[in-house]
């Protein structure tokens, strides 16, 4: 009896099936995605990984072991405009007190930026044009400085277009312009570095500028340290890819920018550049 019980449970095994694990093919992960290939600082394409901030134009950047500011404006997107004084005739005098009046007029700024030289009066060294109309002409002299370190050059927009161009390049051809602002040196010209550049020079200062990456595409940059002309000019031409820029001034050079991007706002300036997004209303 023992062993015929012992038959029926061995059958009975059997018959319901002992669990048998058969192995799955290994599941095969997806691979990850490659991280972003960022060249080390101090090489000529060094970008800070650090995107800008959703609907902002304006991001960190580091260049040769210099950190920087930079503001890429589409034009299609954004209306740039050249700015000097109020609506009593008196001088902005720095960015703070320009967002502040134009805040206060209903049209506040995205950007602004300090836009070129200007006399101790506040008045620019050359060329000023704002809604389509010279307020200051362009100034062709020699002399001393930055602004005569020949050749030097005019910034200018005609609604979504943009261009710069040396000042006597600009003055025969006389493209339209509803904004132009002069300066000098200019950083790039057509992809080359100016002339009279060292590769990294000894003076040191904080300084900013503007590009065109194509007919579209405004650049800002102001460096947060002390940085050499040929190293600044290297940002626009190798990091920024603008086949033209210029310098627009050094030391007192300001920026006012979302999300801590600021550099020296509240200092004083003459001509202003300012961005905003084309939706707002114009004051």
């Amino acid at each position: 009896m023992a062993r015929l019980l012992s038959v029926l449970a061995l059958l009975l095994t059997a018959a319901c099936g002992a669990a048998v694990s058969t192995p799955k093919p290994a599941e095969v992960a997806e691979p990850a995605p490659a991280a972003p290939l960022t060249p080390a600082p101090g090489s000529s394409s060094f970008a800070a990984p650090e995107g800008r901030a959703a609907g902002q134009p304006c991001r960190a950047v580091s260049f040769e072991a210099v950190d920087y500011t930079v503001c890429e404006i589409d034009l299609r997107r954004y209306r740039l405009g050249l700015f000097l004084e109020d609506r009593d005739g008196r001088p902005y005098g720095s960015l703070y007190a320009f967002k502040r009046a134009m805040a206060a007029a209903g049209d506040p700024p995205l950007v602004a930026m300090n836009a070129g030289m200007y006399h101790p009066d506040l008045s620019p060294v050359g060329l000023f044009v704002s809604g389509g109309r010279e307020l200051h002409p362009a100034n062709e002299a020699d002399g001393d400085g930055n602004f005569f370190m020949k050749p030097n050059g005019v910034f200018y927009t005609d609604g979504e277009r943009a261009g710069i161009l040396e000042t006597g390049a600009f003055l025969r051809q006389a493209p339209a312009a509803g904004i132009a602002t002069q300066s000098g040196p200019l950083l790039v010209i057509d992809g080359t570095l100016h002339p009279l550049f060292s590769d990294d020079g000894p003076s040191r200062k904080t300084r900013n500028g503007i590009g065109i990456r194509d007919d579209h595409t405004v650049v800002f940059a102001i460096s947060r340290d002390g940085v050499s002309f040929g190293s600044f000019a290297r940002l626009f031409r190798d990091a920024l890819g603008c086949r033209n820029a210029l310098y627009l001034d050094g030391s007192v050079s300001a920026l006012s920018a979302p999300d801590g991007l600021s550099v020296g706002w509240g200092i004083r300036v003459g001509p202003i550049l300012a961005v905003f997004d084309r939706s707002a209303p114009v004051s």
